[in-house]
């Protein structure tokens, strides 16, 4: 599974590890600056070594990690676990992050019913002040 080159493509490194579904995802991240090697903005065709360290942005999540193998090809999920390792630091600012954004959502409770008719014309008016 690891390439024998020594180098591989940054975009396909982020699609093989399984950080994005498909390259076209690991591109457009990469060209957003969701993406950082060594704390600098890369090209998408940016060679990734091992010991290279990444910060990758994916949603509300940032992982920081380190590379250590390559592969051009994606495999099982095991397999692309072993490509890096993630920082200690990195893995508990994920967990805390994950635990503010569960106990934001603690007081919320889903609608029992449908809206009724006055109810649906209120949510539709709340796009539209003027229909009020």
């Amino acid at each position: 599974m690891t390439d024998a080159s020594g180098t591989v493509r940054l975009d396909l490194w982020l699609w093989a590890a399984r950080f994005f579904k498909n390259r076209t995802l690991s591109r457009q991240a990469i060209e957003s600056g969701k993406v950082e090697v060594d704390g600098q903005r890369p090209k998408v065709s940016r060679a990734v070594r091992v010991d290279d360290v990444l910060r990758v942005t994916r949603g509300e999540e940032t992982f920081e990690i380190t590379v250590l193998a390559l592969a051009s090809k994606r495999g099982s999920a095991t397999v692309a676990q072993s490509l890096y390792r993630e920082s200690e630091e990195s893995k508990v600012a994920r967990e805390e992050a994950r635990a503010m954004r569960a106990a934001a959502r603690v007081g919320y409770e889903a609608p029992r019913t449908k809206p009724d008719k006055r109810a649906r014309r209120l949510i539709r008016a709340l796009g539209d002040i003027d229909a009020l």
